[in-house]
């Protein structure tokens, strides 16, 4: 499989140590494109990859094209490279936030298979969650989508409707729990812990709260059954969250944030 990604940032990095780590599948050739590409010189080093500057040359020799610029950037991107995309060679994978799948329609042809996939910062450490959607073309091609990026964490494939859905869920979502790990820190805190010693300990009993979910797929209630007991310490400090609104807040939280990228 030959894969281009063009605009190798933070984002296009990840993928790109996500395709290189891949056992499912053989990459034959990598290329790789930024404006400057000093900081990919270590990549000269291995064989199936090509660093470059330029978009067009990437595409040419390339079957799988993942576009990971900025947003303000993807409109030059496509008419940069809209004579070279072949609608019965070329798969497009869209990252870039906001941009929908028409927008590459209406420049590339609506007869190009495209997949749009709305990963989250999480990436940089092989965990996102990555939301997939794809026109009707491109639906052919998911299931290749799904093995690259659950390379770098888990994937989901969803309508597009959905996606400004997901962004809040998944990609803003990391703001919001990193907030609610930041603030069990404080109250450790407050309760006579030091701060690295607090920040441990919160961060360490979130990551086993969400494993317990992975591991044995029950629903939150149940696991917290199993921590609360009659007149018991963990079930008076949970009534009292949900007194001062913790539920409430945070799907009031949600739901704000998605009106925002509506209007946006």
């Amino acid at each position: 499989m030959k894969i281009a990604i063009l605009g190798t940032g933070n984002l296009g990095y990840s993928i790109a140590v996500g395709l290189l780590t891949q056992d499912n599948f053989k990459v034959k050739n990598l290329y790789l494109t930024k404006r400057n590409t000093e900081a990919l010189d270590s990549w000269n080093k291995l064989p199936n990859v090509k660093i470059s500057t330029d978009n067009k040359k990437a595409v040419r020799f390339s079957d799988v094209v993942i576009i990971a610029v900025q947003p303000n950037q993807l409109p030059g991107v496509l008419e940069e490279i809209k004579d070279l995309v072949n609608p019965k060679r070329h798969t497009i994978i869209s990252v870039v936030t906001g941009r929908v799948i028409s927008d590459i329609e209406n420049a590339l042809g609506s007869n190009v298979a495209v997949i749009r996939a709305m990963p989250n910062t999480a990436i940089s450490v092989g965990q996102s969650m990555t939301c997939l959607s794809a026109n009707l073309l491109g639906t052919k091609n998911i299931d290749f989508a799904k093995i690259i990026f659950d390379s770098i964490g888990k994937t989901m494939c969803i309508e597009e409707k959905l996606m400004q859905s997901a962004t809040v869920i998944c990609a803003s979502g990391i703001a919001f729990w990193m907030r609610l790990i930041r603030a069990t820190a404080q109250g450790a805190v407050q309760l006579g812990f030091h701060a690295a010693e607090a920040q441990e300990l919160a961060v360490q009993t979130c990551l086993g709260a969400a494993s317990l979910l992975v591991k044995s797929g029950n629903h939150p209630e149940q696991e917290i059954d199993k921590v609360t007991t009659p007149s018991g310490c963990t079930i008076e400090g949970l009534n009292e969250m949900e007194h001062q609104g913790l539920s409430s807040s945070l799907i009031k939280g949600l739901v704000t944030s998605f009106e925002k990228i509506s209007q946006i």
